[in-house]
């Protein structure tokens, strides 16, 4: 993946790191077993306590990211770093997609903005702390990224390139456009009056899933300008399999629990996200309107 072909300057981004964070608070995550614990704080996806209301790039470059973010966690980084413009330019071009489809539609697109922060940080949803890993706060329109994230990507999740990295912030930016769709609201209305904690994790797959189809609809729309190759998108279909909660349950309890899904299965995340990309189209990505076992 090419991404410093891709437009940059319009990302809307707050560079908070160095800002020495935020200590303790975070978000609370709930899971089985340690293991399970720490993995399912890396999900991608909308604030829990929001939601709930609550409150193939080349190897060079790769590593080249990960130094700078690395550096960033001990002092401040300026604006012209590598990290900085590869999210600047990710940002930019998820926020330019939607705007045309927004346009295209006759409706109006309110861009989405990125908070890049180190440890900790003040947010309209509370705390934001690297345990959260990335996520979504639709109280103030903004992303929230630990920079240290795509390290622990790599290490963790067995995730790893440029491309991936940019499907994570795609997925949430794609938790945006459902924000800017009322479709937020709608699955916060039937999380508040479903009968059973799994029906209301129900709702929460369908949303998850949908992000991950939007992610690859972004990706379809600039394929060809950041020169994205079949390795590229085989990285983030090893992202999607290794956050699936039937993978983090297994790998953290040594067992599976569908009703527990928050996220979708490896099988779903892959399916969805491979749609996305396949039809560049966002109607393909209904996950609402269809048999939840055949999602």
């Amino acid at each position: 993946m090419d991404w410093k072909n891709l437009p940059g300057g319009g990302g809307g981004i707050e560079d908070r790191r160095g800002g020495g964070g935020v200590p303790g608070g975070g978000i609370a995550v709930g899971g089985i077993g340690g293991l399970i614990i720490a993995l399912m704080a890396m999900f991608f996806g909308i604030d829990p306590g929001a939601i709930l209301g609550g409150g193939d790039g080349s190897q060079t470059q790769s590593q080249t990211q990960t130094q700078s973010q690395a550096q960033a966690q001990n002092q401040g980084t300026p604006a012209t770093d590598e990290s900085y413009q590869f999210m600047d330019r990710i940002m930019t071009s998820t926020n330019q997609v939607w705007g045309s489809v927004f346009q295209q539609a006759g409706r109006t697109y309110t861009p989405a903005r990125l908070v890049l922060y180190t440890r900790g940080t003040q947010g309209g949803c509370g705390v934001a702390s690297s345990a959260s890993g990335p996520f979504y706060c639709p109280l103030d329109n903004k992303v929230y990224i630990d920079t240290n994230f795509f390290s622990t990507m790599q290490r963790q999740l067995g995730g790893g390139g440029d491309f991936a990295y940019s499907y994570v912030v795609a997925h949430e930016v794609g938790h945006h456009v459902q924000n800017e769709l009322g479709i937020a609201d709608q699955v916060e209305r039937e999380q508040r009056s479903a009968r059973t904690e799994a029906q209301a994790n129900q709702a929460s797959v369908r949303l998850e899933l949908q992000a991950d189809c939007f992610a690859g609809v972004w990706g379809n729309r600039v394929k060809d300008q950041a020169k994205i190759t079949q390795a590229d998108v085989q990285n983030a279909v090893n992202t999607a399999q290794a956050i699936g909660d039937d993978n983090l349950q297994r790998q953290g309890a040594g067992r599976v629990v569908p009703d527990s899904f928050t996220h979708g299965s490896s099988q779903q995340r892959i399916k969805w996200f491979t749609t996305g990309f396949q039809t560049g189209d966002p109607n393909k990505c209904d996950t609402f309107n269809q048999n939840y076992n055949q999602l």
